[in-house]
């Protein structure tokens, strides 16, 4: 193509994107609305202009209380560090991703199968995950199968453990979850008790859902289920009571679900992406830390490469059945 042609080219798919400008939220002319209208390369050297504001988005978790108040404390930490302003956004994690899809949001936390969905939908990826003292991994936890205390089912890690759950009525967390059904379910078809999600009648004599990894400890607790997949770190408060607690043990445990972290859109530039690394990572140290466990009870963050943190989600998936 010869530079005449080039020119024209190139003037003309600016124009285009320049007749594609809207107005979001804050009155302010944004790519957002027509990003696909634009060459990915030049989305993306449009998008990684020096930023003049980071937003973060905050998921709403069932757990947390006055999250808002939170997330602003640790977006004006965010700034004074960045020298930039910081809002914090929370919402759902459906919302989460479509912020950055949208170039809406720079940074979210996620949980893992958000994350994947980030990934494909927007190209952001995980840097940081949270590590939390009730994580066995570190930053990764198990997934567990509970039962009463008094149940005649034996704990095991064999496959015999979980061959016992046939006939049997189970609670999970929701269809979801990805400790409370997503990898429990990956788990029984990799031990070839069930073939797929859609096939779970064909070996409990009853599934259900909790709405919550509370709702579905509860069935078990109140003798409505014989059996509640959860995560390691809901037998206790504020999910269940100590004493609840006490009735209860774990059947059979999965390890290496990756946990929760930082996503970070590839819209913004390597060098600016690496400040904000920097930034959160300050929280860690002990005179800022209350701010990152006031969020979600985590004590610090650490990196991580996002593909290995993220692949024994994606393993479980499709084992699963189960769309990114």
């Amino acid at each position: 193509m010869g530079l005449k042609k080039k020119f024209v080219l190139g003037v003309s798919v600016v124009a285009l994107a320049l007749t594609s400008l809207t107005w979001n939220t804050t009155g302010k002319k944004s790519w957002a609305q027509a990003p696909n209208l634009l060459p990915k390369k030049l989305q993306n050297t449009l998008a990684q202009a020096p930023l003049k504001k980071v937003r973060i988005v905050f998921p709403a978790r069932g757990d947390n209380a006055d999250l808002q108040r939170k997330a602003n404390a640790v977006a004006q930490f965010l700034s004074q560090k960045l020298g930039m302003p910081v809002e914090a956004v929370v919402a759902d994690d459906t919302a989460a991703v479509e912020a950055l899809r949208a170039n809406r949001a720079e940074v979210a936390f996620l949980s893992s199968r958000p994350a994947i969905k980030a990934e494909q939908l927007a190209n952001a990826k995980l840097y940081l995950a949270e590590v939390r003292p009730n994580y066995s991994g570190g930053h990764t936890y198990r997934s567990i199968f509970v039962v009463p205390k008094d149940s005649p089912l034996r704990s095991g890690n064999s496959p015999a453990t979980l061959q016992q759950l046939r006939g049997k009525k189970i609670a999970f967390t929701s269809p979801t979850s990805g400790s409370g059904f997503i990898f429990p379910v990956g788990e029984l078809v990799k031990l070839d008790l069930v073939e797929n999600r859609d096939r779970l009648n064909s070996f409990f004599s009853q599934v259900s859902y909790g709405n919550g990894y509370s709702g579905a400890l509860q069935a078990v607790l109140r003798g409505q289920a014989d059996v509640a997949a959860v995560s390691e770190y809901t037998l206790g408060a504020p999910y269940i009571t100590p004493q609840e607690a006490s009735r209860l043990r774990i059947l059979y445990a999965i390890s290496g679900v990756p946990a929760h972290g930082v996503a970070i859109d590839d819209s913004v530039s390597p060098a600016m992406r690496e400040k904000i690394i920097n930034a959160l990572m300050e929280l860690n140290k002990p005179e800022y830390n209350q701010l990152l466990r006031n969020l979600y009870n985590s004590t610090s963050l650490v990196k991580v490469n996002n593909t290995s943190h993220l692949q024994p989600m994606r393993e479980a998936m499709k084992r699963a059945g189960i769309e990114p």
